[in-house]
Protein backbone atom coordinates (compact mmCIF):
# COMPACT_ATOMS: atom_id res chain seq x y z
CA UNK A 1 0.00 0.00 0.00
CA UNK A 2 1.01 3.61 -0.56
CA UNK A 3 1.56 5.75 2.54
CA UNK A 4 0.92 9.42 1.76
CA UNK A 5 -0.30 12.32 3.88
CA UNK A 6 -0.48 10.10 6.93
CA UNK A 7 -2.88 7.67 5.24
CA UNK A 8 -2.54 4.23 3.65
CA UNK A 9 -4.07 3.80 0.20
CA UNK A 10 -4.70 0.81 -2.00
CA UNK A 11 -4.20 1.40 -5.71
CA UNK A 12 -7.89 1.60 -6.66
CA UNK A 13 -8.68 3.91 -3.74
CA UNK A 14 -5.82 6.32 -4.47
CA UNK A 15 -6.61 6.59 -8.18
CA UNK A 16 -10.15 7.82 -7.34
CA UNK A 17 -8.60 11.07 -6.02
CA UNK A 18 -6.39 12.05 -8.97
CA UNK A 19 -6.42 12.52 -12.72
CA UNK A 20 -2.80 11.40 -13.21
CA UNK A 21 -0.19 9.78 -11.02
CA UNK A 22 2.00 12.79 -11.91
CA UNK A 23 -0.09 14.78 -9.44
CA UNK A 24 1.54 12.82 -6.61
CA UNK A 25 4.91 11.68 -7.94
CA UNK A 26 6.77 9.95 -10.73
CA UNK A 27 9.69 10.70 -13.03
CA UNK A 28 10.20 13.31 -15.75
CA UNK A 29 13.04 13.51 -18.29
CA UNK A 30 14.38 17.06 -18.64
CA UNK A 31 17.40 18.96 -19.99
CA UNK A 32 19.53 21.77 -18.56
CA UNK A 33 19.41 24.69 -20.98
CA UNK A 34 22.12 27.09 -19.83
CA UNK A 35 25.48 27.42 -18.10
CA UNK A 36 28.22 24.77 -17.95
CA UNK A 37 25.55 22.08 -17.69
CA UNK A 38 23.82 23.08 -20.93
CA UNK A 39 22.54 20.04 -22.78
CA UNK A 40 22.90 17.64 -19.84
CA UNK A 41 19.93 15.31 -19.62
CA UNK A 42 18.45 14.89 -16.15
CA UNK A 43 15.57 12.98 -14.60
CA UNK A 44 13.44 14.49 -11.85
CA UNK A 45 12.03 11.91 -9.45
CA UNK A 46 9.28 12.69 -6.91
CA UNK A 47 7.79 10.26 -4.40
CA UNK A 48 5.62 12.67 -2.42
CA UNK A 49 8.21 12.44 0.38
CA UNK A 50 11.55 12.94 -1.33
CA UNK A 51 12.59 14.40 -4.66
CA UNK A 52 15.92 14.06 -6.44
CA UNK A 53 17.59 14.86 -9.72
CA UNK A 54 19.48 12.14 -11.61
CA UNK A 55 22.19 13.53 -13.93
CA UNK A 56 21.83 11.09 -16.82
CA UNK A 57 24.85 12.46 -18.67
CA UNK A 58 26.99 12.33 -15.53
CA UNK A 59 27.04 8.58 -14.85
CA UNK A 60 23.39 8.62 -13.71
CA UNK A 61 24.58 10.12 -10.44
CA UNK A 62 22.17 11.82 -8.05
CA UNK A 63 22.48 15.61 -7.80
CA UNK A 64 19.97 17.71 -5.85
CA UNK A 65 17.93 15.75 -3.30
CA UNK A 66 15.30 17.00 -0.86
CA UNK A 67 12.94 15.73 1.81
CA UNK A 68 9.78 17.85 1.69
CA UNK A 69 11.81 20.88 0.70
CA UNK A 70 14.71 20.26 3.11
CA UNK A 71 17.95 19.76 1.17
CA UNK A 72 19.87 16.55 1.79
CA UNK A 73 22.93 16.53 -0.45
CA UNK A 74 25.68 19.13 -0.62
CA UNK A 75 25.89 21.05 -3.91
CA UNK A 76 29.28 22.51 -4.82
CA UNK A 77 29.71 25.87 -6.53
CA UNK A 78 30.56 24.16 -9.84
CA UNK A 79 27.01 22.84 -10.17
CA UNK A 80 26.31 20.20 -12.78
CA UNK A 81 28.95 20.44 -15.51
CA UNK A 82 28.59 18.82 -18.92
CA UNK A 83 30.83 15.79 -19.54
CA UNK A 84 32.79 17.44 -22.36
CA UNK A 85 34.45 19.72 -19.79
CA UNK A 86 36.12 16.79 -18.00
CA UNK A 87 39.76 17.45 -17.11
CA UNK A 88 41.38 14.06 -16.35
CA UNK A 89 44.81 15.37 -15.32
CA UNK A 90 45.74 15.85 -11.69
CA UNK A 91 42.93 17.39 -9.68
CA UNK A 92 41.02 18.61 -12.74
CA UNK A 93 38.16 16.24 -11.80
CA UNK A 94 37.20 18.76 -9.11
CA UNK A 95 36.27 21.39 -11.70
CA UNK A 96 33.05 19.50 -12.33
CA UNK A 97 32.49 17.80 -8.98
CA UNK A 98 28.93 18.92 -8.25
CA UNK A 99 28.85 16.79 -5.11
CA UNK A 100 25.18 16.05 -4.98
CA UNK A 101 23.75 13.17 -3.04
CA UNK A 102 25.89 10.68 -4.97
CA UNK A 103 28.92 10.84 -7.23
CA UNK A 104 30.34 7.56 -8.55
CA UNK A 105 34.14 7.22 -8.71
CA UNK A 106 36.06 4.67 -10.77
CA UNK A 107 36.09 2.33 -12.61
CA UNK A 108 39.73 1.48 -13.25
CA UNK A 109 41.15 3.94 -10.72
CA UNK A 110 39.99 5.89 -7.67
CA UNK A 111 41.69 8.24 -5.25
CA UNK A 112 44.66 10.58 -5.31
CA UNK A 113 46.44 11.44 -8.57
CA UNK A 114 49.40 9.15 -9.08
CA UNK A 115 51.47 7.22 -11.59
CA UNK A 116 50.85 3.48 -11.71
CA UNK A 117 53.00 1.27 -13.94
CA UNK A 118 53.91 4.34 -15.97
CA UNK A 119 50.30 5.45 -16.46
CA UNK A 120 49.39 8.92 -15.18
CA UNK A 121 46.12 8.83 -13.29
CA UNK A 122 44.08 11.82 -12.14
CA UNK A 123 41.69 12.11 -9.23
CA UNK A 124 38.79 9.65 -8.81
CA UNK A 125 38.57 8.19 -12.30
CA UNK A 126 36.52 8.84 -15.41
CA UNK A 127 33.12 7.23 -14.89
CA UNK A 128 31.42 10.18 -13.19
CA UNK A 129 31.75 12.15 -16.45
CA UNK A 130 30.36 9.39 -18.69
CA UNK A 131 26.97 10.00 -20.37
CA UNK A 132 24.39 7.24 -20.09
CA UNK A 133 22.77 5.46 -23.00
CA UNK A 134 19.81 3.09 -23.33
CA UNK A 135 18.08 5.21 -20.68
CA UNK A 136 14.68 4.00 -19.63
CA UNK A 137 12.51 5.68 -17.01
CA UNK A 138 8.98 5.17 -15.84
CA UNK A 139 6.58 3.98 -13.22
CA UNK A 140 4.38 0.95 -12.82
CA UNK A 141 1.96 -0.53 -10.35
CA UNK A 142 2.98 -3.77 -8.69
CA UNK A 143 -0.08 -4.70 -6.70
CA UNK A 144 -0.77 -1.74 -4.44
CA UNK A 145 2.76 -0.31 -4.73
CA UNK A 146 3.75 2.23 -7.38
CA UNK A 147 7.38 1.66 -8.44
CA UNK A 148 9.38 4.55 -9.94
CA UNK A 149 12.62 3.69 -11.76
CA UNK A 150 15.42 4.90 -14.01
CA UNK A 151 17.91 2.60 -15.71
CA UNK A 152 20.70 2.88 -18.22
CA UNK A 153 24.38 2.18 -18.79
CA UNK A 154 27.64 4.08 -18.77
CA UNK A 155 30.97 2.89 -20.09
CA UNK A 156 34.69 3.41 -19.52
CA UNK A 157 36.47 2.34 -22.68
CA UNK A 158 39.55 2.94 -24.78
CA UNK A 159 40.91 1.34 -27.96
CA UNK A 160 43.66 -1.07 -26.84
CA UNK A 161 42.46 -0.43 -23.28
CA UNK A 162 39.64 -1.25 -20.89
CA UNK A 163 36.03 -1.83 -21.92
CA UNK A 164 34.01 -1.77 -18.71
CA UNK A 165 30.29 -1.03 -18.52
CA UNK A 166 28.22 -0.05 -15.50
CA UNK A 167 24.50 -0.83 -15.79
CA UNK A 168 22.52 1.08 -13.18
CA UNK A 169 18.95 0.94 -11.94
CA UNK A 170 17.70 3.53 -9.47
CA UNK A 171 14.38 2.64 -7.90
CA UNK A 172 12.01 4.10 -5.34
CA UNK A 173 8.30 3.96 -4.55
CA UNK A 174 5.46 6.42 -4.29
CA UNK A 175 5.28 7.55 -0.66
CA UNK A 176 8.80 6.26 0.13
CA UNK A 177 11.82 7.98 1.67
CA UNK A 178 14.22 5.32 0.35
CA UNK A 179 16.29 5.08 -2.83
CA UNK A 180 17.66 1.73 -4.03
CA UNK A 181 20.67 1.63 -6.34
CA UNK A 182 21.47 -1.60 -8.16
CA UNK A 183 24.68 -1.61 -10.23
CA UNK A 184 26.15 -4.33 -12.38
CA UNK A 185 29.73 -3.72 -13.55
CA UNK A 186 31.00 -5.94 -16.36
CA UNK A 187 34.38 -6.21 -18.04
CA UNK A 188 33.28 -6.62 -21.65
CA UNK A 189 36.87 -6.68 -22.83
CA UNK A 190 39.27 -9.60 -23.15
CA UNK A 191 41.99 -8.52 -20.76
CA UNK A 192 42.13 -8.56 -16.97
CA UNK A 193 41.54 -4.98 -15.77
CA UNK A 194 42.09 -3.16 -12.46
CA UNK A 195 38.74 -2.45 -10.83
CA UNK A 196 38.17 0.32 -8.29
CA UNK A 197 34.78 1.78 -7.37
CA UNK A 198 33.64 4.25 -4.72
CA UNK A 199 30.17 5.62 -3.96
CA UNK A 200 30.65 9.24 -2.84
CA UNK A 201 27.53 10.17 -0.81
CA UNK A 202 27.71 13.85 0.14
CA UNK A 203 25.49 15.15 2.95
CA UNK A 204 25.17 18.88 3.62
CA UNK A 205 23.36 21.50 5.68
CA UNK A 206 20.96 21.41 7.49
CA UNK A 207 21.38 17.70 8.24
CA UNK A 208 25.08 18.37 8.75
CA UNK A 209 25.25 21.09 11.39
CA UNK A 210 27.01 21.85 14.64
CA UNK A 211 26.24 18.89 16.92
CA UNK A 212 25.27 16.49 14.14
CA UNK A 213 27.08 13.18 14.34
CA UNK A 214 28.11 10.20 12.31
CA UNK A 215 26.63 6.91 13.51
CA UNK A 216 28.11 3.84 11.85
CA UNK A 217 29.07 0.23 12.46
CA UNK A 218 32.78 1.04 12.68
CA UNK A 219 35.06 -1.22 14.73
CA UNK A 220 38.43 0.20 13.61
CA UNK A 221 39.50 3.48 12.06
CA UNK A 222 42.67 5.26 10.99
CA UNK A 223 43.32 8.90 9.98
CA UNK A 224 44.56 9.35 6.42
CA UNK A 225 47.19 11.99 7.22
CA UNK A 226 48.48 14.48 9.76
CA UNK A 227 45.50 16.81 9.31
CA UNK A 228 43.07 14.02 10.22
CA UNK A 229 44.93 13.36 13.48
CA UNK A 230 43.67 16.72 14.77
CA UNK A 231 40.87 16.00 17.28
CA UNK A 232 40.94 12.42 16.02
CA UNK A 233 38.61 11.29 18.80
CA UNK A 234 35.95 13.67 17.39
CA UNK A 235 35.87 12.04 13.96
CA UNK A 236 32.13 11.46 14.36
CA UNK A 237 30.94 14.92 15.49
CA UNK A 238 30.69 18.04 13.38
CA UNK A 239 31.22 21.72 14.03
CA UNK A 240 29.88 24.91 12.47
CA UNK A 241 31.50 26.15 9.25
CA UNK A 242 35.06 27.01 10.25
CA UNK A 243 37.44 29.37 8.46
CA UNK A 244 40.59 27.56 7.36
CA UNK A 245 39.23 24.08 8.10
CA UNK A 246 41.01 21.47 5.97
CA UNK A 247 39.47 18.18 5.00
CA UNK A 248 39.90 15.28 7.40
CA UNK A 249 39.63 11.78 5.99
CA UNK A 250 39.25 8.58 7.99
CA UNK A 251 39.26 4.96 6.86
CA UNK A 252 36.86 2.67 8.72
CA UNK A 253 36.36 -1.05 8.99
CA UNK A 254 32.66 -1.73 9.40
CA UNK A 255 30.92 -4.57 11.21
CA UNK A 256 27.91 -6.29 9.65
CA UNK A 257 24.51 -7.50 10.81
CA UNK A 258 23.24 -11.07 10.51
CA UNK A 259 22.43 -10.50 6.83
CA UNK A 260 25.85 -9.06 5.96
CA UNK A 261 24.85 -5.38 5.85
CA UNK A 262 26.92 -2.46 7.11
CA UNK A 263 25.37 0.87 8.07
CA UNK A 264 26.36 4.51 8.22
CA UNK A 265 24.17 7.50 9.01
CA UNK A 266 24.28 11.17 9.91
CA UNK A 267 21.95 12.17 12.72
CA UNK A 268 20.73 15.65 13.58
CA UNK A 269 18.68 15.24 16.73
CA UNK A 270 17.94 18.98 17.06
CA UNK A 271 16.41 18.98 13.59
CA UNK A 272 14.78 15.59 14.05
CA UNK A 273 16.20 14.36 10.75
CA UNK A 274 18.89 12.00 9.62
CA UNK A 275 20.02 9.97 6.63
CA UNK A 276 21.61 6.54 6.27
CA UNK A 277 23.18 4.22 3.76
CA UNK A 278 23.06 0.43 3.88
CA UNK A 279 25.20 -1.92 1.79
CA UNK A 280 26.83 -5.35 1.86
CA UNK A 281 30.42 -5.46 3.07
CA UNK A 282 31.16 -8.48 0.89
CA UNK A 283 30.55 -6.16 -2.10
CA UNK A 284 32.16 -2.99 -0.71
CA UNK A 285 34.77 -3.85 1.90
CA UNK A 286 36.14 -0.34 2.49
CA UNK A 287 34.52 2.77 3.97
CA UNK A 288 35.88 6.31 3.80
CA UNK A 289 34.65 9.25 5.87
CA UNK A 290 35.21 12.71 4.37
CA UNK A 291 34.82 15.34 7.08
CA UNK A 292 34.86 18.81 5.54
CA UNK A 293 33.57 21.57 7.85
CA UNK A 294 34.96 24.60 6.02
CA UNK A 295 33.02 27.70 5.01
CA UNK A 296 31.25 27.03 1.70
CA UNK A 297 32.65 23.50 1.62
CA UNK A 298 30.45 22.26 4.45
CA UNK A 299 29.87 18.59 3.79
CA UNK A 300 30.36 15.09 5.15
CA UNK A 301 31.04 12.25 2.76
CA UNK A 302 30.00 8.66 3.49
CA UNK A 303 31.84 6.55 0.92
CA UNK A 304 31.50 2.76 0.59
CA UNK A 305 34.18 1.42 -1.74
CA UNK A 306 36.28 -1.59 -2.72
CA UNK A 307 39.49 0.39 -2.14
CA UNK A 308 40.96 3.28 -0.19
CA UNK A 309 41.72 6.68 -1.74
CA UNK A 310 45.52 6.71 -1.61
CA UNK A 311 45.93 5.82 -5.29
CA UNK A 312 46.01 2.73 -7.47
CA UNK A 313 49.76 2.28 -7.06
CA UNK A 314 49.30 2.01 -3.28
CA UNK A 315 46.59 -0.66 -3.67
CA UNK A 316 48.93 -2.59 -5.97
CA UNK A 317 51.79 -2.33 -3.44
CA UNK A 318 49.54 -3.48 -0.58
CA UNK A 319 48.27 -6.45 -2.62
CA UNK A 320 44.68 -5.19 -2.24
CA UNK A 321 44.03 -4.03 -5.80
CA UNK A 322 40.95 -5.77 -7.20
CA UNK A 323 40.54 -6.89 -10.81
CA UNK A 324 37.80 -7.82 -13.24
CA UNK A 325 38.54 -10.85 -15.38
CA UNK A 326 37.38 -10.86 -19.02
CA UNK A 327 33.56 -10.98 -19.14
CA UNK A 328 33.35 -10.99 -15.32
CA UNK A 329 30.51 -9.06 -13.62
CA UNK A 330 30.12 -7.69 -10.10
CA UNK A 331 26.85 -6.54 -8.55
CA UNK A 332 26.33 -3.81 -5.96
CA UNK A 333 23.19 -2.95 -4.01
CA UNK A 334 22.91 0.15 -1.87
CA UNK A 335 20.01 1.68 0.01
CA UNK A 336 19.78 5.34 0.95
CA UNK A 337 17.06 6.56 3.28
CA UNK A 338 15.83 9.57 5.25
CA UNK A 339 15.12 9.16 8.97
CA UNK A 340 12.33 11.34 10.35
CA UNK A 341 11.47 11.98 13.98
CA UNK A 342 12.79 10.88 17.34
CA UNK A 343 11.68 7.23 17.06
CA UNK A 344 13.34 6.59 13.71
CA UNK A 345 16.56 8.27 14.81
CA UNK A 346 16.64 6.28 18.06
CA UNK A 347 15.86 3.01 16.30
CA UNK A 348 18.72 3.54 13.84
CA UNK A 349 21.14 4.31 16.68
CA UNK A 350 19.97 1.20 18.55
CA UNK A 351 20.47 -0.96 15.45
CA UNK A 352 24.03 0.30 15.02
CA UNK A 353 24.84 -0.10 18.71
CA UNK A 354 23.52 -3.65 18.67
CA UNK A 355 25.88 -4.54 15.81
CA UNK A 356 28.96 -2.96 17.43
CA UNK A 357 27.89 -3.95 20.98
CA UNK A 358 27.95 -0.31 22.02
CA UNK A 359 31.73 -0.01 21.64
CA UNK A 360 33.73 2.85 20.21
CA UNK A 361 35.93 1.92 17.23
CA UNK A 362 39.58 1.14 17.93
CA UNK A 363 42.06 3.74 16.67
CA UNK A 364 44.78 2.24 14.46
CA UNK A 365 48.13 4.04 14.42
CA UNK A 366 49.05 3.67 10.73
CA UNK A 367 47.44 2.90 7.40
CA UNK A 368 49.79 -0.05 6.93
CA UNK A 369 48.59 -1.56 10.23
CA UNK A 370 45.00 -0.89 9.19
CA UNK A 371 45.56 -2.78 5.94
CA UNK A 372 47.04 -5.75 7.86
CA UNK A 373 44.17 -5.78 10.35
CA UNK A 374 41.41 -5.63 7.74
CA UNK A 375 42.48 -7.94 4.94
Amino acid sequence: MVLLFGRHFKRAELLRYIGSIDQLGGVQLLEIIDGPGKGVRVALVRTGEISFLVALDRSMDIANAEYKGTPIGWISHTGIVAPQFFEPEGYGWLRGFFGGLLTTCGLTYVGAPTVDLGEELGLHGRISYAPARFVRAGGEWQGDEYIIYIEGEVRESKVFGPNIVLRRRIETRLGSRKIHIHDVVTNEGWNREPFMILYHFNIGFPIVDSGSRLVLTSTKYVPRDEEAWKEVEKFDVFQEPTKGFKERVYFHDLAIDEKGFSYSGIINEKLGLGVYIKFKKIELNRFIEWKMNAEGHYVVGMEPANCLVMGRDKERDWGTLQYLEPQESREFDLEFGVLVGKNELENFIKKVNLIIEGKRPRLIRSIEDFIKDTR
